[in-house]
């Protein structure tokens, strides 16, 4: 993935290339129909129904929110996860995804 290439909020590439030098190049995959430039969702490409939607709109400068997304969409975390901070997210993420 080129993250310089993506037409996204600056703090989400920078979240992407924490990710990228983390966990390696082809680890995550971005779902490709999410469209809003403040907003990523994110998988692991082998459990494409167990995602997170990150999103700088609504936040302090700085700031992400974050949607966690399950198979069984009634354990989805929505609305809960706001004005975090890079480590926060990233944080969340390799327990979400990675554990």
């Amino acid at each position: 993935m080129n993250v310089w290439a993506i037409n996204k909020d600056i703090p989400l590439k920078l979240l992407l290339l924490e990710l990228v030098h983390r966990y390696g190049e082809n680890t995550l995959a971005l779902n490709n129909q999410e469209q809003h430039y403040q907003a990523i969702e994110i998988c692991i490409p082998t459990a494409p129904n167990l995602s997170a939607y990150i999103f700088t709109f609504g936040q302090s400068s700085g700031r992400f929110g974050i949607d966690l997304k399950y198979p069984i969409s009634a354990h989805n975390i929505v609305g809960e996860n706001e004005n975090l901070t890079l480590d926060q997210i990233i944080e969340i993420l390799s327990t979400h995804l990675f554990s």
